[in-house]
């Protein structure tokens, strides 16, 4: 008997409120499906349901797309009630879906065709390992995102209010949310309360908000430029200055928001004694986001499944005996543009005469690569590779960061 015939396949549809579950076996025949509340107790009566279209003598395997997020609770559930679990990528149910003639879209086609993939790939998909650790860490890296995403909106917004207030704002600051510009459109959020305003007055004010960087000159020129710009106020302008101010005080505080949300990325990342911080490019934000995209590392048996995992693996196109590897366009989409990221920060080369290379080591394979005929591209790709084996490896043993000597590189090249 194959191996594959020892199971019955579960495939899930998860969502907010509720869950579908279609159960399969090796030949593709439907053998139940059920409905039932996203909610602890209801996950019982889901076991009993599979158990009950379980001939005597097979094992069920589940599929769940979203270990993470609203199919949490029941991934964390038939794990601890010692069910196999495995994450299933929702591109590859969705070219489920896209493969047949007659396209269709219900939760029941949409769980059919998750139990399909699950069948079809067991043995490539990964186990789903909801720990609380790994879930935790996602939750407050999303919680970093959004605050980080909600402070650029306001920076634009900010942009928007001052260039009806001061028409020449850019010529003020460098940066426009910096401490003495921050300071600055507190207090004088439009022209015209700086009209009783000398040049005395405005250096000691910007002085003491950037600590003494602001000189007696930087005040004069703001106070020439505002001259040159001309009267802006208008009718309701104290509801306007209002915006400003709101603004500043919002950047602040989601600036210290962020400050806070770190400070607690570091204390959990410390619980799982990894060190992926020790590599120059991996600060305490990346190491959290690679840490919650891989969860527990020890799910992927080699680096060459983390990889596949994260899309990087290229998949091979060829016909007629002709064809070439091509970046597959799959996996974690989050944790490929992550590894993306971290490439290109390896071959960075400071601006100026010296050009000092960030990583030695990783410049030198880039550009090997390219002398070998790759594009810049795919070089890049051969990067993230290289980048995956030592990551994997860093998680696996719990090791800090260590450069291979330049011998050591080729070699492995």
């Amino acid at each position: 008997m194959h191996y594959k015939q020892t199971h019955i396949y579960v495939g899930m549809d998860l969502h907010k409120a509720q869950h579908t579950a279609v159960i399969i076996n090796c030949w593709n025949e439907r053998l139940g499906e059920i409905q039932i509340v996203n909610k602890p107790s209801a996950f019982d009566d889901l076991m009993k349901f599979v158990m009950k279209h379980t001939p005597k003598g097979l094992t069920p395997v589940y599929g769940l797309e979203d270990t993470g997020g609203n199919g949490r609770s029941v991934a964390v559930h038939l794990v601890e009630n010692k069910q196999i679990v495995k994450e299933v990528n929702s591109a590859l149910s969705y070219n489920e879906r896209m493969s047949n003639a007659t396209t269709q879209k219900s939760d029941s086609w949409d769980a059919f065709c998750i139990a399909k993939v699950l069948l079809a790939r067991l043995d490539e998909l990964p186990d789903a390992n909801p720990q609380d650790i790994y879930w935790t860490l996602g939750q407050v890296v999303a919680r970093r995102n959004s605050i980080v995403k909600h402070a650029a909106m306001l920076k634009n917004q900010l942009h928007q209010q001052l260039s009806y207030h001061y028409p020449s704002y850019k010529k003020f600051f460098c940066d426009i949310d910096g401490k003495a510009a921050l300071a600055f459109w507190e207090k004088y959020p439009a022209p015209h309360h700086l009209s009783s305003v000398g040049t005395e007055e405005l250096a000691e004010y910007l002085r003491k908000a950037s600590h003494n960087t602001c000189s007696t000159r930087k005040a004069e020129e703001i106070l020439e430029v505002v001259r040159q710009d001309g009267a802006t106020e208008r009718k309701l302008q104290e509801h306007r200055d209002f915006l400003v101010v709101s603004m500043v005080h919002d950047m602040r505080r989601s600036r210290e928001l962020i400050k806070q949300v770190e400070e607690e990325l570091r204390k959990v990342l410390a619980k799982t004694d990894y060190k992926l911080d020790s590599m120059d490019g991996i600060n305490i934000v990346t190491a959290a986001e690679l840490v919650a995209e891989i969860g527990d590392v020890r799910r992927f048996s080699n680096a060459d499944k983390l990889a596949r995992f994260a899309g990087i693996a290229p998949i091979r196109f060829s016909s007629g005996g002709k064809g070439k590897d091509q970046a597959s366009g799959q996996g974690n989409r989050v944790l490929n543009s992550i590894f993306h990221n971290l490439a290109v920060q390896q071959i960075q080369v400071a601006k100026g005469k010296n050009k000092t290379q960030r990583n030695p080591l990783m410049y030198e394979f880039y550009q090997r690569k390219l002398a070998e005929g790759k594009t810049k591209k795919q070089a890049l790709i051969c990067i993230m590779r290289r980048l995956v084996n030592i990551i994997y490896s860093m998680m696996k043993n719990k090791t800090e960061y260590r450069a291979a000597s330049p011998l050591t590189e080729l070699k492995a090249g």
